[in-house]
């Protein structure tokens, strides 16, 4: 019988994955977050190795900021201040380094006062949101370096998607390796990477550690999530998405270099991960541009319901302004639920109706709309004078204004341009409407604010009576399936009526999908949370002659 070795009596080693937020651009302060979190690693959890995302000197994306002539100048200062802080524990950061004229996508170590080991990314990515080939030179050779004692391996986000980099790892002798990502969130990311992670590690039979970036960056969510793997391909850690944090990781420094097991965490609903997604975009968005505060039309509707929670969650509700403005197709019960809400959110609160505008302008415009019939125009004259006014309250408060269009909406331009688009950031834009309705009840079990008749009324957008969106749309358990099949799937016409969708249906859909795209152009960002969302996912040009029937 083998003799049991006692794991007490190992060589223990210390690994924190630096799961922080850092700012696109901010090389100074970056390197300064760095230094701040590796510092309190090494004194509050003993760190023997402290692992950063990819890029983080430079947050991510970097994008033409790479282009800048003076970035060479701002990293040598930035490595010079990681350098020379000569820290008992080894750094291992994500940067831009240039060698002999070519710029690459790099794992910097950082050990003793001096760069140890450089590792560049062999795989860039160029697709959906990624377009690094842009800015990167292709690294061409693996990276193991011996860290306190243990040979560990190298690899950057796209690289462990890809059949190479982890297999030379393993075969020059890595016992561990460290992936560094900047991976953006989508709903269904977290369960993907789990089981890559898995499979890397078993076929290769080495631990990996995957630290991710988290924080929002525009239209990008980056929602953490890092784990670490086992040499048998089990998850051995797994920290929290969204949410910053230092998460220290125990091995056992022997010929295979174990992980140590901590107690799996709870894996949260679909409504909870895109809610809290939703919430970190937003706030992140907001505090980064140096916005006070955020304004938004509330409707007595769902979207503009669920915009106010998660605007509210996010910023706190001293930090946000909801506006009702009524016209004469407002129902009463959107007045009473709008002011409703607000209370049990303690936003602040403002009713302007628009009808003496809207007299006002139609009065100005009597002459030229003499002889016409009233059709969509005084319709989107309503949505614009609203667009007016919360422009106006942000100019003069410096408020952000938030939109409240979903995704189904935008799909077909259900919207108006410069009246309920106008706005800088629109939070529910990659969120489908059946989701919306989903969203809404997943808030109310934690606390009811949002009365229960704006989830359970047919929507509308009231601006002609007795209005319904579905008297101009398929209802939207129909309408979501085949816009998910069309932007999401890329399915043709023919196709997605393969699959049991009625023709007229999906015709009229994909017509309204095609020729919206101008509008779409000039909308403002919002959060994404799936694999195809309206903006660096889907590039289509507006003027084209394309035919989307087969």
């Amino acid at each position: 019988m083998q003799d049991q070795i006692d794991p007490t009596s190992q060589k223990r080693l210390t690994i924190t994955m630096a799961q922080i937020d850092f700012m696109v651009g901010d090389l100074p302060g970056n390197a300064e977050r760095v230094l701040a979190a590796a510092k309190k690693a090494i004194a509050d959890q003993g760190a023997d190795i402290v692992v950063f995302p990819e890029l983080c000197l430079t947050g991510y994306p970097p994008e033409d900021l790479l282009l800048r002539p003076s970035l060479d100048a701002r990293l040598e200062d930035a490595f010079n201040l990681l350098a020379s802080a000569h820290l008992p524990a080894t750094l291992v950061v994500g940067a831009p380094v240039r060698k002999q004229g070519l710029l690459y996508n790099a794992a910097v170590v950082i050990e003793a006062g001096k760069v140890l080991a450089t590792y560049c990314k062999q795989h860039l990515p160029n697709f959906q949101v990624f377009d690094e080939k842009r800015y990167f030179a292709e690294g061409k050779e693996p990276c193991v370096v011996m860290i306190q004692g243990v040979p560990v391996g190298l690899t950057v986000c796209e690289d462990i998607w890809n059949d190479g980099p982890v297999e030379q790892a393993a075969q020059a002798g890595a016992k561990l390796v460290l992936n560094l990502n900047a991976s953006p969130y989508d709903s269904g990311k977290q369960g993907r990477r789990k089981a890559l992670l898995e499979r890397r590690a078993r076929d290769n039979q080495v631990s990996i550690v995957y630290v991710n970036l988290v924080g929002g960056q525009d239209e990008l969510v980056f929602d953490g999530g890092s784990m670490v793997f086992d040499r048998s391909g089990a998850l051995s850690v797994e920290v929290p998405q969204f949410a910053e944090g230092l998460f220290p990781v125990e091995f056992l420094a022997d010929e295979h270099c174990q992980p140590v097991p901590q107690p799996a965490i709870s894996e949260p609903s679909l409504e909870q991960n895109v809610y809290d997604a939703l919430v970190l975009g937003v706030r992140d968005y907001v505090n980064k541009n140096g916005f006070k505060s955020v304004v938004l039309g509330l409707s007595g509707g769902i979207d503009s319901a669920v915009t106010l929670a998660v605007a509210a969650d996010a910023l706190g509700p001293d930090r946000v302004r909801a506006v009702m403005m009524p016209f004469r197709y407002t129902a009463e019960m959107s007045i009473e639920d709008a002011a409703a809400q607000a209370k049990a959110m303690g936003v602040q609160y403002d009713v302007f109706s628009i009808e003496p505008m809207y007299e006002a302008f139609m009065e100005t415009l009597s002459a030229p709309f003499k002889g016409t019939q009233p059709n969509t125009t005084e319709e989107n004259l309503q949505a614009r004078l609203r667009g007016v006014l919360l422009m106006s309250l942000s100019n003069k408060f410096g408020s952000l204004v938030l939109t409240t269009g979903n995704k189904s909406e935008m799909s077909v331009g259900y919207s108006t341009l410069y009246g309920d688009m106008a706005g800088g950031f629109d939070v529910l834009k990659d969120v489908p409407k059946t989701l919306v309705f989903r969203l809404a009840w997943h808030r109310n079990t934690r606390s009811e604010v949002i009365p229960e008749r704006v989830i359970t009324r047919p929507p509308s957008a009231e601006l002609a009576p007795d209005q319904k969106d579905e008297d101009s749309l398929p209802g939207y358990d129909v309408l979501d399936q085949i816009l998910h099949a069309y932007i999401e799937r890329d399915l043709s016409v023919e196709a997605i009526i393969a699959e049991g969708f009625v023709r007229e249906d999906v015709e009229r859909v994909v017509r309204l999908v095609d020729i919206n795209e101008y509008k779409r152009r000039q909308a403002p960002i919002g959060v994404r949370i799936s694999e195809r969302g309206f903006g660096k996912d889907r590039r289509y040009p507006i003027t084209n002659g394309w035919k989307p029937g087969k």
